[in-house]
């Protein structure tokens, strides 16, 4: 770990969180015998900790997603503990970093963190200094879930090391409240650092109880921002219109049938920006003029039948596709436009999962079993950078969460999986065949009093890539990965005060990579860390979330000398205090603060702190009912800071105001 008194440290800040809560219960406890606050459900804070898992998950529900007014979905799920980022404010340089493993400031992706939307797999593999990933609008979903580490990986993919990031799309029903009728609504967002403004616009209609339908339009467009000193950051500005369709039919007995259709689609179009979107290489690669275009179709059908637990089924069809056009310009290129730059990509990655949950008894041991089988085939185009060709696999994934007794949970997970990879263009145009067979194991248990432990172990291979058919040494050297996590968890109600709730869960663990080949000079990777999530609410409306991060790593070569894994997560932490003044108003302060680090290329970076406040405000009555109105100030304090693996400096004071109203 990155000092012996990180342990102590993380303690100290637990303590210090406690105190707070302990000393602010009795003044909203006053606060509530004054009568000064309005009615809100009990113990409603704004993230739930999902204490009453193993798995180290995150939940950023549709509250949160429109309280945040992030203008990427890179910049919504960095509150994540865990999860860093290698340049959130822009789509084309986001890249998503988990636990030490995802993009770095080379690569967008190391394909050890695995994005899913409606159940299709999305982004590329390894693009040099481009990151597409997250290349999608914070607008189009309702809800995106983040999993850290390979235990509760094994149902969505193999080779899963950082974790899983799940997008599900907004639904008419989210509007109609599935009642049959037509909803309009329109949002409009803008900030005062890059001149950013945003605008979407929602039809939702449903024609009959069984049938609903949705379209969503949104454009969001930022000028290049600026940091605290008013420094103009190049690079950083992009327009993005993207859109959904959605429709769903349910059918039959208790409508125990329904099938979904859907489709979304984000594109940008810069002309004469630097190659390198994570600004490295000091414009040596020369400009671009580059079109990305992210699409994403998915059909899906669900069989649940009321009268049998032994049939939940989905069939899930997708077909998802990212495309990058670009042009190098000869009069920006320093020493002339080489071939990676001048070239084009494109992902197609086709899929079919068939799965089904079933509940049933043992005696009197209760399964809950998934089980299901995935047919994936990912297409590349062929480039002068990259050589092109198909991976096809075969799945077979089974995850039981079985409970032994009203305390004990055991979950086993098991994933067999065979590839058969081929490229499409002499000299590389030979085949190779892989299987691997992954799973896990977690243990919850849960005291009556509350407190509950948890341990899980997981392995994993991640198989190789068309990227790497250049290689033929990697094409039969999958690289593997196994980690241990465990923890203890908290939660309980009436704790101070009647009508309080509060909710913590800690979580260690250990992450060993071998036979590495995402990385260059790489044999073995080591990562250790701890992670911290608390959540108190008062009834009155008070509530406080807390999360914290901590780890360190190393990596050695094929020699055994080893080094400093810099892409382990960074010393952080992120404290929010809010208040709900009944349904009409929340307001909240929030502060992240970082240690002292090392950055991308082996900068020092300085620890931070900054602070951001937000406000919504919903009218209940008069002309404005049913609008909303949110003001933020993010940076408030204008703070001049750079997070760990981003290549920028982040923006300086940034204001933001956003209305919306459903009709």
């Amino acid at each position: 770990m990155r000092g012996h008194g990180l342990g102590w440290n993380l303690l100290g800040t637990v303590s210090s969180l406690s105190l707070m809560i302990v000393n602010a219960a009795p003044l909203v406890a006053q606060d509530a015998d004054e009568g000064f606050l309005g009615v809100i459900e009990l113990g409603d804070s704004k993230r739930e900790v999902q204490v009453g898992t193993a798995t180290a998950l995150t939940v950023i529900n549709q509250e949160e997603i429109d309280d945040r007014q992030a203008g990427t979905i890179a910049e919504l799920i960095d509150s994540v503990p865990g999860v860093t980022l290698v340049n959130g404010n822009t789509p084309q340089g986001s890249g998503i970093n988990i636990r030490g493993f995802g993009a770095n400031g080379t690569y967008g992706t190391d394909s050890k963190v695995l994005v899913v939307v409606d159940g299709a797999t999305t982004g590329a593999e390894e693009l040099y200094r481009i990151g597409n990933q997250l290349f999608t609008d914070p607008e189009l979903y309702s809800e995106v879930s983040v999993i850290r580490g390979t235990v509760g990986s094994f149902e969505f993919g193999s080779g899963v090391v950082g974790g899983v990031v799940q997008l599900e799309t907004k639904n008419a029903s989210d509007f109609t409240g599935g009642e049959i009728g037509v909803r309009l609504r329109q949002t409009l967002e803008a900030t005062s650092n890059g001149a950013g403004f945003a605008s979407s616009t929602i039809a939702a209609w449903q024609p009959t109880d069984n049938l609903e339908f949705l379209f969503n339009n949104t454009v969001r467009d930022q000028d290049d921002y600026k940091t605290s000193d008013g420094t103009v950051v190049t690079n950083s500005k992009f327009r993005m219109p993207s859109y959904l369709m959605k429709g769903r039919y349910t059918f039959g007995d208790d409508n125990a049938h329904a099938i979904t259709l859907s489709y979304n689609d984000s594109t940008t179009d810069e002309k004469d920006v630097p190659y390198d979107t994570f600004g490295t290489t000091g414009g040596s690669f020369g400009n671009v003029d580059r079109k990305t275009h992210s699409k994403i179709a998915v059909l899906q059908y669900d069989y649940s039948p009321s009268g049998s637990d032994l049939i939940d089924l989905s069939v899930n069809l997708s077909r998802s596709e990212q495309a990058i056009e670009q042009t190098c310009l000869p009069a920006t290129a320093p020493f002339g436009c080489f071939s990676v730059v001048d070239a084009d990509h494109n992902y197609e990655t086709t899929k079919l999962t068939i799965k089904n949950t079933a509940y049933f008894l043992t005696g009197s041991v209760e399964h809950n079993l998934r089980a299901g089988i995935e047919f994936s085939q990912r297409d590349r185009l062929d480039a002068p950078s990259a050589p092109g060709g198909s991976d096809k696999r075969i799945a077979l994934f089974a995850v039981d969460e079985i409970l032994v007794n009203q305390n004990l949970t055991l979950t086993p997970a098991l994933r067999y999986e065979t590839q058969d990879i081929e490229g499409d263009t002499a000299p590389n145009n030979a085949s190779y065949s892989n299987d691997a067979l992954m799973g896990g194991l977690s243990a919850r248990y849960e005291f009556d009093s509350g407190f509950a432990v948890f341990a899980s172990a997981a392995y994993t291979e991640m198989m190789p890539i068309i990227d790497d058919l250049g290689t033929p040494l990697f094409m039969t050297q999958p690289e593997k990965s196994r980690t241990y996590e465990g923890g203890v968890s908290y939660t309980q109600g009436d704790l101070f005060s009647t009508g309080d709730a509060l909710q913590v869960k800690a979580n260690i663990y250990q992450t060993y990579v071998w036979d590495v080949t995402s990385y260059s000079n790489v044999a073995n990777i080591d990562v250790k860390g701890v992670e911290l999530e608390a959540s108190y609410s008062h009834a009155n409306g008070f509530y406080a979330d807390f999360n914290a991060t901590s780890a360190d790593g190393t990596s050695k070569n094929s020699a055994g000398v080893g080094s400093k894994w810099i892409y382990a997560p960074e010393t952080s932490a992120r404290l929010t205090l809010g208040k709900r003044f009944g349904e009409a108003l929340d307001v909240s302060w929030e502060l992240v603060a970082a240690q002292s680090t090392t950055g991308v290329g082996n900068i020092a970076l300085a620890g931070y702190g900054v602070n951001n406040l937000r406000a919504t405000y919903r009218p209940q009555s008069g002309a404005l009912k049913g609008a909303e109105f949110r003001f933020g100030v993010e940076n408030i304090l204008d703070a001049t800071y750079q997070s760990q693996l981003s290549t920028r400096v982040a923006p300086g004071r940034n204001f933001k105001l956003t209305m919306a109203k459903t009709f």
